[in-house]
């Protein structure tokens, strides 16, 4: 097998988790965040539930991937462990100000900068991831019951949003030689996010 045929037949391995991931979130897809009880299964699948959340988890895996280098695992990574602080504020009753109108921002900045080809330091890009997936976690927990299991809830929305992440970092590397199509397919998510954080400056 030659080394093209072994890179298409790796696009097309790709592309096919890519869509597989996208139709079994489909359903869920939803602008509004329903509650969940807390438990693995939930909680793995919350992250799936709001159009938001999905794209921002998305984004951080491709713009990692565009980023390369240590870009590729540390924002994931950086984006997952906030995450997770901000559900536990959120499930103690220490919700975040402004936190539905901070993740409305973070899809358009973030679907911006994959359309821009954004360039950064992997150490201010995962600041950065940080710091919007602070919000997002504080609007996962808030809609968390108090009868959730820590344990079972963190790892349920860590594995949820890390299968987000790779589904970014997959299209990337499917794009690979055609990085131009992965910015154009950006711009209806960063129009999106725009239209979200219209919506709720309102």
């Amino acid at each position: 097998m030659t080394h093209e045929s072994t890179s298409a037949t790796l696009r097309m391995r790709c592309l096919r988790a890519l869509l597989f991931a996208c139709a079994a979130a489909s359903p869920a897809l939803a602008w509004a965040h329903p509650g969940h009880d807390g438990g693995f299964l939930q909680a793995a699948l919350h992250p799936f539930h709001g159009l938001d959340h999905v794209l921002a988890a998305v984004a951080v895996g491709v713009w990692g991937a565009r980023l390369g280098g240590k870009a590729a695992w540390a924002l994931p990574l950086a984006f997952v462990a906030a995450l997770l602080g901000g559900a536990a504020l959120g499930i103690v009753g220490w919700g975040l100000p402004l936190s539905e109108v901070a993740i409305a921002f973070s899809v358009a900045a973030l679907g911006l900068t994959v359309v821009l080809d954004g360039r950064a330091t992997p150490a201010c890009a995962a600041a950065l991831m940080a710091l919007f997936a602070l919000f997002h976690g504080s609007a996962h927990g808030l809609e968390a019951t108090t009868s959730a299991h820590w344990g079972s809830y963190a790892a349920g929305i860590a594995l949820g949003t890390l299968s987000l992440h790779a589904a970014g970092v997959g299209a990337t590397i499917a794009l690979r030689a055609r990085p131009l199509v992965l910015r154009l397919a950006a711009v209806p998510m960063a129009f999106a996010g725009l239209a979200m954080l219209a919506n709720r400056l309102q």
